[in-house]
C-alpha cells in the first residue's frame, strides 16, 4: 500500500512591527512570489492573502519537509525579494509565525476568510485577529511574548 497525504495549513505571519509596508502596488506580486517559493518546497498556495501588515496563506505542504523549513524558507526569500526588486530596502518579517492544520472539510471556509481580509480588519486588529487563532486552536500563549516590541493589554 502507498502513502496517502493531505496536509493543508493556514499559515500567518507579519511585518516587523506590523509595520503598513505590503502596499497595493505590490501585493500580488509578492503572493505570486510565494506560491513560487512554496512550490520550489514541495506545497502548492491554495490561497494567498492579506493587508498592509500580515500575510495569510492556505497550503499543501509535503510530508518530507517540515513546516517550519518552508516558512522559513517563505519569508528569507520574500525578504530578500522585497528589498531588492520592490526597493523595500528596510523590509523584514517579525520573528515566528502561527501555523494550524486544516480540515479538508474546512478548506474553502478558510479560503474565503482570507479572500475578505480587507472586510475583517475593518473592525478587528492583526493582534485580536491572531490571539483568537491561538484561542481556537488550543495553544497556550504569554501575551507578552506574542508581538515583538510591544506589549499589548
Amino acid at each position: 500500500m502507498g502513502s496517502f497525504t493531505r496536509l493543508t495549513y493556514h499559515i500567518v505571519f507579519a511585518t516587523k512591527y506590523r509595520k503598513r509596508i505590503i502596499d497595493s502596488e505590490i501585493r500580488q506580486k509578492l503572493y505570486q512570489y510565494i506560491g513560487g517559493t512554496l512550490r520550489a518546497n514541495k506545497g502548492h498556495a491554495i490561497e494567498i492573502g492579506g493587508v498592509e501588515d500580515h500575510v495569510h496563506i492556505l497550503a499543501g505542504l509535503s510530508p518530507s519537509l517540515a513546516v517550519s523549513e518552508v516558512i522559513r524558507d517563505v519569508k528569507a526569500s520574500s525578504s530578500k525579494w522585497l528589498k531588492t526588486e520592490c526597493g523595500k530596502s528596510q523590509f523584514e518579517w517579525q520573528k515566528g509565525y502561527g501555523g494550524f492544520s486544516v480540515s479538508f472539510d474546512r478548506v474553502n471556509a478558510v479560503r474565503s476568510y482570507i479572500q475578505n481580509q480587507d472586510l475583517h480588519h475593518k473592525t478587528l486588529s492583526f493582534q485580536e485577529e491572531y490571539i483568537g487563532f491561538l484561542e481556537r486552536h488550543g495553544i497556550d500563549f504569554r501575551i507578552e511574548h506574542l508581538f515583538e516590541g510591544e506589549h499589548t493589554g
